[in-house]
């Protein structure tokens, strides 16, 4: 495996704008530590240790009080390290879990009772090597029973091929990063005028309106992100989700200032206070702690 590379800032900036209480980051991982508990050995990449001590003090310098921890691909389907993390947050943080499709009930159930309350389905390229959409959709039909939600990463050039396979999922989805569009396109652009045509087709399909920093061409403060996604919270207020993505893995090129990615937050929601509360708090709560 490769030299370990650490992907954010240990000094992030105290953010202008203060979330509601009961504001939820709603995508974060944890790496480790790897001491007690190793990446996998088909891990595409290898980071530093990411703690939930360190994540939990950011939640609180960025004035949230709830995280989402989302299992890492570098963890493989090996859930201990968020399970971990979520034991240590108070009820403070529930999880995505990524399973075997072999994964049996039971095992499940105990998921469940450790703060799981999602799968995740990768179909990057880059970080696995094998996305069964079949075995995904056996995963989707066996989670529905314990009111789960399936997660789902692509990019905007597979969002076609995945429609079907969308559409056929019996839970709520929730699409990382808004399926990863070409922001410099604008909001009308190809990719999002697609992303917008998902939506309008399936009730049941929210996204995260997050990764300014891995999408923003022109990067801090954003505006290019925030023109192009605000009009999405707007339009579909109750379908969306944000997190900083901390520890922003694969960013160590570009490491960004969470601080600053909480400052964008009531520009996304056009300075709409009820927008606010929707995005960081009401529906979060709807999918994680109902």
């Amino acid at each position: 495996m490769s030299t370990r590379v650490k992907s954010w800032t240990d000094t992030p900036s105290t953010p202008s704008y203060r979330p509601p209480p009961g504001a939820v980051d709603a995508h974060v991982h944890v790496f480790g530590p790897e001491a007690r508990f190793p990446f996998s050995p088909k891990a595409k990449y290898h980071p530093e240790d990411a703690t939930p001590e360190i994540l939990f003090a950011l939640r609180d310098r960025l004035g949230f009080g709830r995280n989402v921890i989302v299992q890492a691909s570098c963890h493989g389907t090996d859930n201990s390290a968020t399970l971990a993390a979520i034991a240590a947050s108070g009820g403070r943080a529930r999880g995505v879990a990524v399973v075997d499709p072999a994964i049996t009930d039971g095992e499940l159930d105990a998921l469940h009772e450790g703060g799981i309350r999602g799968v995740r389905f990768n179909f990057l390229k880059r970080l696995v090597d094998d996305a069964p959409k079949d075995k995904f959709l056996e995963i989707a039909h066996r989670i529905a029973r314990l009111g789960w939600h399936t997660v789902v990463y692509f990019e905007a050039d597979l969002l076609d091929e995945l429609r079907p396979f969308l559409a056929a999922i019996p839970t709520i989805v929730v699409v990382d990063h808004l399926g990863r569009p070409d922001i410099a396109q604008g909001p009308h652009g190809r990719d999002l005028t697609a992303f917008r045509a998902l939506l309008d087709a399936h009730a049941h399909v929210w996204t995260k309106v997050s990764g300014a920093e891995r999408l923003s061409p022109q990067g801090p403060p954003y505006d290019d992100f925030v023109a192009a996604i605000a009009p999405i919270v707007a339009d579909y207020p109750d379908r969306v989700l944000w997190g900083t993505d901390w520890p922003h893995p694969n960013m160590e090129h570009r490491i960004p200032n969470d601080g600053a990615l909480v400052d964008i937050l009531p520009r996304l929601a056009g300075g709409d206070a009820d927008r606010l509360h929707r995005l960081l708090v009401a529906n979060p709560q709807r999918l994680y702690w109902a």
